[in-house]
């Protein structure tokens, strides 16, 4: 992924905010010589001094039949992303687009079922916990559990390369900046107003 030296991000423990965040993932692979994608939930993990990414997908999916030979499986994690208007500057510009995204590079292997059951239980608490009547890993039947893990491949990507990128004016003066997200704030939709929050973290203002 090209990105211009402001919008790099180096930093490991965000990045990792980032895809808890936004953890739909696009999972990109070859297959026959064309590409292949998918697009499903990841968690993100730290072991020693690695970083894996962990995920399942549907027997059926093809994908997970090109672990064994590719080296390189691209991940993308897209957050939030906005128009920004050329209007909203001081001094005569074209327009521009906003946004955040992480692109992943590493080498997937499947994972046995004990470690499958572990990242679903997992997966569960991160999206069931907060909720009135959560379902949880514990509260499924054995009976259930193993009929739908027949169902599906396990995996992790061991992380090999990181590339992120968040484009967030940081090229506009403070004038523009501020206009930026005070008109980014005004738009009718979630996206924007995201953008612009991103931006006020960024800037500390």
């Amino acid at each position: 992924m090209y990105i211009p030296k402001y919008y790099k991000i180096t930093d490991l423990e965000e990045i990792n905010e980032f895809i808890k965040a936004n953890s739909f993932a696009t999972i990109v692979s070859i297959r026959k010589g064309r590409p292949i994608a998918s697009h499903i939930p990841l968690q993100m993990t730290k072991i020693q001094d690695d970083y894996y990414l962990t995920g399942h997908l549907a027997y059926g999916n093809p994908l997970w039949r090109t672990f064994e030979e590719i080296n390189d499986i691209l991940v993308i994690f897209n957050g939030p992303h906005a128009y920004i208007s050329s209007s909203w500057y001081e001094n005569e510009n074209v327009p521009t687009w906003n946004y955040q995204s992480v692109h992943m590079y590493g080498k997937a292997s499947l994972i046995e079922e004990q470690e499958l059951a572990q990242d679903l239980a997992h997966l569960l608490e991160k999206y069931e916990k907060f909720r009135e009547n959560p379902v949880l890993w514990d509260k499924l039947s054995p009976e259930l559990l193993q009929q739908e893990m027949k169902g599906i491949k396990g995996f992790k990507i061991k992380i090999e390369e990181v590339q992120a990128a968040y484009k967030l004016s940081q090229n506009r003066n403070a004038t523009d900046y501020a206009n930026i997200m005070s008109e980014l704030y005004k738009e009718d939709d979630p996206h924007a107003s995201a953008v612009a929050e991103a931006m006020k973290k960024n800037r500390n203002v």
